[in-house]
């Protein structure tokens, strides 16, 4: 049985682009645009890009693993109808795979695995829950 709900997993499966938190070696936010991919083999999220080990992004989980990632988007503009979903957890650092979450991105790239998850607009109620 999945973390996610099957609203959930369907909405990420429509989505390209999401936007990662990670916290800096000042222990500051820092929040970039990725690439993501919803990995059914192991319910967790991929995250990677191109020059993905060479980024702050990659060095900051080196450090620290916690992250949190959100996507969204509007549904309808009239009425103004946002939906979208966000995970906290770790992000685990792979050195292989990476590559098949897009094309020319780099082998390297992380795994979150939720802890927490909240969505919004995907056609259920309003859903929090620390998993």
């Amino acid at each position: 049985m999945s973390l996610f709900s099957d609203a959930e997993i369907a909405y990420l499966k429509t989505q390209r682009l999401g936007r990662i938190a990670t916290v800096g070696e000042n222990g500051q936010p820092h929040v970039v645009p990725v690439a993501f991919r919803y990995n059914p083999e192991h319910d967790a999220i991929d995250v990677g890009g191109h020059g993905f080990a060479g980024r702050k992004k990659f060095r900051d989980v080196q450090r620290n693993p916690r992250v949190a990632l959100v996507v969204d988007d509007l549904a309808s503009t009239s009425p103004w109808r946002p939906r979208g979903i966000e995970i906290r957890g770790r992000a685990d650092i792979l050195l292989t795979g990476g590559d098949s979450i897009g094309p020319g991105f780099d082998a390297e790239h992380f795994r979150i695995r939720p802890k927490r998850i909240v969505s919004w607009g995907l056609g259920e109620e309003r859903s929090a829950r620390t998993v």
